[in-house]
């Protein structure tokens, strides 16, 4: 038999067209189903539909098509094997050398707002994963192509007649590796529509098994310092409002160091409905303020710690204007990158033009997650398992704040509360932030000692703390972090209340004429 065939069957139709039309210039008969067939038959190529090939018709809408010996039996031949040629020479089947499908889109479908279960289910592919797992069962004899983005290297190995036993086995892996994460997709789906007491029965809501799948999206020229490798993998169908998904406009190649702060970045902006600005720092907030304009919240932000700043991340909730380039690009700044929804055209232009920027800063355009949006569980990476939670991204209601000292909070002093306890929870802890009129003015973050973070905080807002709201992530042991804090002459706190000497730090606040909130949730970040 000298007739080569290639059976093309996919959901994704990228350049299908300009693949199928190479293969039949390479020699290929191509058999096709569907919707397939009917997209090469408009780009007038050739194509068998499978359903004459087989003698059986699609049926069921579409459900059966390739699931037929005919089908299989042209993937899972082995020519040169005396049972399988009888086989192949008694009912006609003749072998396909490349099957080339993707599956229906599961993962997409299900990510779109108000899904049904039988329309999710729907798209639950059945035939494709078949195929493809028979393919690549039998990559010493077939090439499976999975990804629009192997199109062009097949195509050059055939030409050259090299798709060779080590690149089908290449081919192979990528398709278990697809097959494995649409399989996975679909039983966490599934396990999330059963009924609470099913989802009750496992311990904190949680499955008893999970699988991460991710992509490869680019290999970084190294992790957090130059002797160890790196790399970005994103999950395969990340939101649009997710650094996975964000476009790098200009600039330098990212780094390791630049994507964690570019996430946190994104993370501290979503917290607002105002214009908002927040500085990055080694994955702290140095500075955040809200504004009325873009602008007007740049430079309050910058303001909260000018020497920290030089060489940040810098976020928005609002698109670039002309007016905050101009003070990005002001004497003694410079930032490495910068994350918005967006650059007005004036602000675009001078971020990549002007000497100090134009080559270097990273500019990338990426949604502001919605609060749904931002509920994904967080996985953290210890030494032979993975630790995961809820994100720490629920809203706190305001209603279940007590205030526990004798003065209340003056209407100015209970904005500002509100402001730096949403700024707080993004601050490594130990964590102690400053804030007045709605930005940043001082942060202790990361210390071993909630007083050593006060020390820290008070520092580094000098004179400025003077009338100022103090958040902390978690409550005060002893009552020296509010005297420290009395010292620099702050004048309301906000923090989750819990010691066993709630009653002690509470009279000093009454001492010092401070009013304080207990919240009643911690906001650790470790």
């Amino acid at each position: 038999m000298t007739t080569k065939r290639a059976l093309l069957s996919v959901s994704d139709k990228t350049g299908l067209a300009d693949f199928a039309r190479e293969l039949v210039e390479l020699g290929f008969e191509i058999v096709s189903t569907g919707g397939t067939r009917r997209h090469l038959d408009q780009h007038g190529i050739d194509v068998v539909d499978v359903s004459t090939y087989t003698g059986f018709p699609e049926i069921m809408e579409g459900r059966v098509k390739t699931l037929h010996p005919k089908v299989h039996g042209a993937i899972l031949g082995r020519p040169d094997h005396d049972g399988d040629s009888e086989a192949i020479a008694e009912h006609e089947i003749i072998p396909f050398q490349v099957v080339c499908c993707n599956l229906y889109p599961f993962e997409q479908t299900i990510a779109r707002d108000g899904v049904s279960v039988p329309e999710a289910v729907e798209q639950i592919d059945i035939g494709g994963p078949g195929m493809v797992r028979s393919a690549a069962k039998n990559h010493a004899y077939v090439a499976v192509v999975t990804r629009p983005t192997q199109y062009a290297d097949v195509l050059t190995a055939l030409r050259e007649q090299r798709l060779d036993e080590v690149t089908r086995c290449r081919l192979a892996a990528a398709a278990f590796e697809m097959t494995a994460c649409y399989e996975r997709a679909i039983a966490d789906y599934m396990a999330g529509i059963t009924s609470d007491s099913a989802a009750e029965s496992t311990r904190a809501g949680f499955p008893e098994s999970m699988s991460i799948m991710l992509e490869r999206k680019s290999s970084l020229r190294y992790g957090e310092n130059p002797h160890q490798r790196a790399a970005f993998f994103v999950e395969p169908a990340a939101a649009a409002a997710t650094l996975a998904r964000a476009d790098q406009l200009n600039g330098r190649e990212l780094s390791f160091n630049n994507l964690l702060d570019l996430d946190a970045a994104l993370a501290v902006v979503a917290e607002f409905e105002q214009p908002a600005a927040v500085v990055i720092k080694h994955n702290n907030p140095c500075g955040c303020a809200v504004g009325e304009t873009p602008a007007d919240a740049f430079r309050r932000a910058w303001a909260g710690d000018p020497v920290s700043a030089f060489g940040s991340v810098m976020g928005f909730n609002r698109a670039v204007t002309a007016e905050t380039a101009e003070e990005l690009c002001g004497p003694e700044r410079f930032v490495e990158a910068i994350i918005a929804p967006g650059y007005e055209p004036d602000a675009f232009e001078l971020l990549t033009t002007r000497p100090k920027w134009k080559n270097n800063v990273r500019l990338m355009k990426c949604e502001v997650p919605r609060a749904d949006e931002r509920a994904a569980p967080d996985y953290r990476r210890v030494t032979g398992g993975v630790l995961v939670q809820d994100r720490d991204t629920q809203p706190d209601p305001g209603v279940e704040w007590q205030v526990v000292t004798e003065r209340s909070p003056l209407n100015g002093e209970l904005r500002d509360l509100r402001f730096v306890w949403q700024v707080c929870r993004h601050v490594k802890s130990n964590a102690i932030v400053f804030a007045r009129d709605g930005a940043v003015v001082g942060v202790g973050a990361g210390q071993m000692s909630r007083l050593d973070a006060v020390h820290m905080a008070v520092h580094k807002s000098a004179d400025r703390s003077r009338g100022a709201a103090l958040a902390s992530d978690a409550f005060f042991p002893f009552r020296d972090g509010i005297d420290e804090a009395a010292r620099s002459e702050i004048k309301s706190v906000i923090q989750p209340g819990g010691s066993r000497r709630d009653d002690e730090v509470i009279a000093a606040c009454n001492e010092h004429g401070i009013a304080m909130i207990f919240t009643g949730r911690r906001h650790f970040k470790h």
